[in-house]
């Protein structure tokens, strides 16, 4: 089945919603305005329960089916947050709000979700429970985590889980996933090398911490190019070096890296953290300094279950007839991993045509994408509990 009808007319009206979302970005979970425009819609669709406040400010609400034969209960996940960017896309619709963006189309993800609900809502055509979960801060609070941890797939009883996000340089209309890995772990980590200060002109009487620091960033491309299997995808990038040292004639006491791992395989994960403790330290060590690894975990890889996946594949190809199944994995990282990880899903990406990148100040979400990423929605709720 195509684009619904239904969905059609609503293009107009759910890209309304869109744009207002747009010119009002909220961070993180600081998301109380665009929580509130959601559970108002949701309350004017006369869906069956709304639960503010879930995992601090997400929003759930549940939609009953016509029959429940089965007690089968899909759940599909949007995101709501923006990103601190100042946008530059000169749109009438564009920010009012200073340095905050919807940079990442989270508006559009919200917006088709809505108009999915509001379908499902006027026909009740499945047999089941539609739960709709509306999240805060993906883009780096964890709010997917945070809602797991608050109870979201027991206390709604979700038995799978689906999401999706826009792919700029996908043509408007088609789809992509694959199973398996999709999207990256990421983990961030920070290296305090400790040496000995002194004189420029005097460098035997010192540790030079700058020259460590340095070695430690060579000796880290070692793991991709040397440790690696070269099929496998790990990035380990250092962003930011810095010494103690403000001045040309002074070698630095210490200096801090900063950087970030990110891999596809979970394994890979844990190795990586050991073969960078273990080069810092060791590194270091032949030097005469001293290193300390500070490691954060990120979020984990978002790994599509198969069987979910080929459904998920399945319901895009009826809706717009253009899907690559077998897409490669990016390694930018998404934290409806987490749901993932709670309960088998899969994680799709739908075309945004051509348009800066995402967390590019001149992105721009395209709303022609809205009838068929809001048919996506609907349609996996109607295909995976059809009506009795």
């Amino acid at each position: 089945m195509p684009i619904k009808n239904r969905l059609a007319e609503m293009h107009a009206e759910i890209t309304g919603w869109r744009r207002h979302l747009h010119a009002h970005p909220e961070l993180l979970y600081d998301v109380h305005e665009t929580a509130a425009f959601v559970a108002e819609r949701l309350r004017d669709f006369g869906v069956d329960e709304i639960t503010p406040g879930v995992g601090r400010t997400g929003v759930v609400a549940v939609i009953r089916g016509k029959t429940d034969s089965k007690g089968r209960v899909i759940g599909l996940r949007a995101d709501m947050d923006a990103l601190p960017i100042r946008e530059a896309t000169g749109r009438d619709y564009a920010s009012t709000v200073e340095g905050k963006m919807h940079a990442c189309g989270h508006d559009g993800h919200t917006a088709m979700l809505l108009g999915a609900a509001r379908y499902l809502a006027e026909t009740r055509n499945f047999d089941g429970t539609a739960v709709l979960i509306f999240q805060p801060a993906e883009e780096g609070g964890a709010g997917g985590k945070a809602m797991v941890e608050d109870g979201l797939m027991d206390r709604w009883g979700i038995q799978e889980v689906y999401g999706m996000h826009n792919m700029p340089g996908l043509p408007v209309g088609q789809f992509a996933t694959r199973p398996g890995a999709l999207l990256a772990s990421a983990d961030e980590f920070e290296i305090r090398v400790t040496g000995k200060g002194g004189h420029a002109a005097a460098p035997h009487m010192a540790v030079d911490t700058t020259l460590v620091a340095a070695q430690i960033v060579v000796t880290l491309q070692s793991i991709v190019a040397r440790n690696v299997d070269p099929i496998q995808r790990v990035v380990v990038t250092v962003g930011t070096f810095q010494t103690d040292s403000a001045a040309s004639n002074v070698i630095a006491q210490s200096a801090r890296l900063q950087g970030t791992v990110r891999t596809l395989d979970p394994e890979w994960r844990v190795r990586a953290e050991e073969r960078i403790r273990r080069i810092a330290e060791d590194t270091a060590s032949a030097f005469g300094a001293s290193a300390e690894v500070i490691w954060s975990p990120g979020y984990p890889a978002t790994i599509n279950h198969a069987e979910q996946t080929a459904f998920a594949a399945e319901v895009a190809r009826s809706v717009s007839g253009a899907v690559n199944d077998t897409v490669d994995p990016i390694m930018p990282a998404e934290d409806f991993a987490y749901m993932l990880e709670a309960r088998p899903g899969a994680y799709m990406f739908i075309g945004n045509g051509d348009t800066a990148m995402c967390h590019h100040p001149a992105y721009d979400f395209d709303d022609d994408a809205i009838p068929a990423g809001c048919s996506w929605f609907a349609e996996l709720v109607e295909r995976r509990m059809p009506a009795a």
